[in-house]
């Protein structure tokens, strides 16, 4: 349910199409480093936290997803009005399926060949975004554009890309078994900000605050809320633990008991409200 009391978070687009520019890089080096290594087939090979998705398959779905505007930007737009941005975590857990199937029909089509090849079109979907991000039609901040569950904002599309390659940068990071990944600073401040204004929509309230320092604060969860000094109920984590709890990457028990993240109050338990995405 939207909390239409508050007003939506806005993104400057100018920052989120440098962000994209900069987590594309960031993802593309990684791709590079993966596919020259020696043992780059048996990477490519190594199961991921997705479920049945391998490191290959993980590959040719952050291509599809930095790729989708380029491939789709001039269709028609239906009428209607545009997805709110704050929406859009919550409607991707209903096309799980459909872009499941979609991803392992890509990774058995363009990116099916040998490493070089992977890196060779992970960078021509890198090259198509950067390319179609300098057509002056995408920077208008009224053009709409269409996605499978409707009309959206293009500058709000751009924001849902940073999520996708965050997330999945991420989920790279960990089937590699790499210490960090470099996101892009702004990248990361973005996604957390999505998906913390997601989570208060989905459980809208001011019995919670919820700190993700330096990026967000929000307030959420039915109950009393507090006006000033230190509220009831607190929860504090870092920006990486709350994209994985805000996506399914981790679950609360586990990030509690790790020290990843600190609640307190009798509400402070937000695992029946989470994930938020997917």
């Amino acid at each position: 349910m939207a909390n239409s009391a508050k007003k939506a978070r806005s993104y400057d687009p100018a920052k989120v199409r440098a962000a994209l520019a900069g987590q594309s890089a960031a993802l593309r080096a990684a791709v590079h480093e993966l596919c020259a290594r020696p043992e780059a087939e048996q990477l490519l090979a190594r199961p991921t936290r997705l479920g049945e998705w391998n490191v290959r398959q993980l590959i040719a779905h952050l291509g599809f997803c930095l790729d989708w505007l380029p491939r789709h930007l001039d269709e028609p737009v239906p009428a209607g009005a545009a997805i709110p941005l704050v929406e859009w975590p919550g409607l991707t857990r209903s096309a799980a399926e459909a872009i499941s199937a979609a991803v392992v029909e890509h990774a058995e089509g363009a990116f099916a060949g040998s490493p070089a090849q992977v890196a060779k079109e992970f960078d021509a979907a890198c090259d198509l975004l950067l390319e179609t991000l300098e057509r002056p039609e995408t920077a208008d901040p009224a053009r709409r554009f269409v996605i499978r569950f409707g009309p959206i904002l293009l500058a709000d599309f751009l924001v849902t890309r940073l999520v996708e390659t965050v997330v999945h940068a991420d989920d790279l990071a960990a089937a590699l078994e790499l210490p960090a990944f470099p996101h892009d600073r702004q990248a990361l401040a973005a996604v957390t900000r999505l998906l913390a204004d997601a989570f208060a929509d989905r459980a809208p309230g001011g019995a919670v605050e919820l700190r993700i320092p330096p990026y967000a604060v929000v307030q959420a969860v039915e109950g009393p809320r507090h006006t000033r000094g230190t509220p009831p109920n607190v929860v504090e984590t870092d920006p990486l633990t709350w994209i994985r709890l805000a996506t399914g990457r981790t679950d609360w028990a586990a990030a509690e008991h790790g020290a990843q993240l600190r609640a307190s109050g009798e509400r402070s338990d937000l695992s029946p409200y989470l994930p938020v995405l997917g």
